[in-house]
């Protein structure tokens, strides 16, 4: 980060290969098995295998070419998810309901060996509706509580499948600014957080993944309307009741509001499972441990100045899902939920996750549709940023659409850090001599990542106490039919490009009811890094601590 507060960001989301610079893994694996087999069948069959080896390189490079629509292989292997989802059946989502389950179930027995056509029929799509029952939402598959009681934080455990297992709490926030504030008041702010952020990157540290989570919505008068019936003189002549209720209906056309979340993860770890167990046995130490570890959240948010800091309960949680999904549910609309009620009936597009329910108020059906897009640090431009450039994002006038910003955020020691950007600069900068050797112009791309790894090298050199992070965004639009969700798309797509820098948001189609789920508040979406060598080695060496410690 520069004197003035402007830093760079992005460019560059992964650290080097073998053959140096992003290179995918299909290509990676398809060229080195390609020449193997070359080397290995030549002796025998000449220089035809090593013409059919060229050929083979040159197509598999084509494939994996990355575009702003994507790789090749990247489009076929979403048509083939959409394609084996839809004969699956998995493209619905009913909530799961004991009673119909049992009735559905009885059916299928009594006409198994029906041969009524219309039987068979109904056969049909009883099994379809079976297999779009479920417990949870994909979103949120494999989600239940640690803690659900009423009053208290709720701990939310997660076992995703092909995933480490997690807890997460989430945060209501007041945030950090309000209306304009000075240049020195924002950079304030922003240091406030990375030091929160510092603070919690060691290796000692339990909490490993942070998701900041900003809700944009229409603006609700409904505490207006509640203060005015509270103070309302009774002798008040009714034109100025209209007059009033005029100012709240015109202050709200067109109005978008905020509100701001924070989700820690806590992976189930060893390291974990035994500082649990200095606090009390079995699942009594785990809910003793993260009641210590969710203070010391409380606490921290407070000294970066991130306003009231209050921990969600479970239905609080659950409310916010489920308002996520149908925007017509009031976001803190808790009446009649349980913390496993957490999915609206629905089904898939192949760009969207379409949900169908009722609006609360008015007991109507209502339609909503979302599309999310994730943000990579390789799609994005190179350029000076301040710590306000999302602005355009999250209040600008341009965007007039629901929507949710979400980024996940890993934090990494700054040992393991330091290392992976000392063999980052060795490399590139030996690409680069390679390049411009003999006179050579050098590659922009190049050029580029050496500046990258440099100045990430001098962020964490001794004493700086910076540490590293491992990071992805998304963002999720949300609107009342198909036409409006293309619409927001495109100007989504267009304020990212004009004023974020963003040159390219990667739309997660096939699997949009998934997708959903990385905007909502329990930490999902993020591809954990893989240790280093090293860094898993001095894991090891560590241990899980002294049994006779105190913590």
């Amino acid at each position: 980060m520069s004197d003035d507060g402007r830093y760079y960001l992005g460019g560059e989301g992964a650290h080097r290969g073998f053959f140096g610079g992003r290179v995918s893994r299909e290509r990676t694996i398809g060229i080195g098995a390609t020449v193997i087999v070359t080397m290995f069948f030549t002796p025998a069959f000449g220089a035809w295998v090593v013409v059919a080896g060229l050929v083979v390189i040159v197509a598999i490079f084509l494939l994996t070419m990355n575009t702003h629509r994507g790789s090749i292989l990247e489009r076929r292997r979403r048509r083939q998810r959409w394609k084996a989802r839809r004969l699956a059946g998995t493209d619905r989502f009913i909530p799961y309901d004991a009673g119909r389950w049992d009735m559905l179930t009885d059916a299928l027995d009594r006409t198994r060996k029906t041969r009524d056509k219309a039987e068979k029929r109904a056969r049909a799509d009883w099994q379809r509706e079976l297999l779009a029952m479920r417990a949870v939402p994909d979103g949120a598959d494999g989600m239940g509580w640690l803690q659900s009681a009423r009053g208290v934080p709720g701990i939310a455990w997660h076992g995703p499948s092909g995933e480490e297992p997690y807890l997460s709490v989430a945060f209501a926030l007041g945030g950090q600014l309000r209306g304009l504030e000075s240049a020195s008041t924002v950079r304030s702010a922003a240091d406030a957080f990375s030091r929160f952020l510092a603070n919690r990157a060691p290796e000692g540290s339990l909490l490993r993944v942070l998701q900041p989570l900003t809700r944009v919505l229409p603006a609700d008068s409904a505490l207006q309307e509640w203060w005015l019936m509270n103070n309302l003189d009774e002798t008040a002549p009714a034109e100025a009741m209209r007059s009033y209720e005029e100012v709240l209906i015109k202050t709200g056309q067109g109005a978008m509001v905020q509100r701001h979340y924070l989700v820690g993860r806590w992976p189930i770890t060893p390291q974990f499972v035994a500082a649990a167990r200095k606090h009390g046995p079995d699942r009594d130490g785990w809910r003793a441990l993260m009641a210590v570890e969710i203070e010391a959240v409380v606490r921290g948010l407070s000294e970066a100045r991130m306003g009231t800091v209050e921990p969600l309960t479970a239905r609080g949680v659950t409310a916010v899902i489920r308002h996520m999904q149908n925007p017509s549910r009031p976001v803190d609309y808790m009446a009649g939920l349980t913390p496993m009620d957490l999915g609206e009936p629905s089904h898939d597009e192949f760009s969207a996750h379409v949900v169908d329910s009722t609006d609360p108020e008015t007991g109507q059906p209502v339609q909503w549709w979302h599309r999310t897009a994730a943000i990579h640090a390789e799609d994005m431009a190179v350029a000076e940023r301040t710590p306000l450039w999302l602005v355009d994002a999250l209040v600008g006038r341009e965007l007039d659409i629901v929507r949710t910003l979400s980024f996940q955020i890993e934090l990494v020691p700054a040992a393991e850090a330091k290392q992976a950007a000392k063999g980052d600069v060795v490399k590139d900068m030996a690409d680069q001599l390679s390049e411009t050797s003999n006179g050579k112009v050098g590659n922009d791309e190049t050029s580029t990542r050496v500046t990258a790894a440099l100045r990430r090298r001098a962020d964490l050199s001794a004493g700086s106490h910076h540490h590293g992070a491992n990071w992805i965004g998304f963002v999720t639009v949300t609107a009342p039919n198909k036409e409006e969700l293309a619409r927001a798309s495109r100007r989504l797509a267009e304020v990212c490009e004009t004023n974020l820098g963003i040159e390219r948001l990667d739309w997660l189609d096939s699997y949009q009811s998934a997708a959903s789920g990385t905007a909502w508040p329990i930490a999902r979406g993020l591809e954990r890094r893989k240790a280093s060598f090293s860094a898993a080695a001095m894991n090891v060496l560590a241990g899980r601590g002294e049994k006779e410690a105190i913590a």
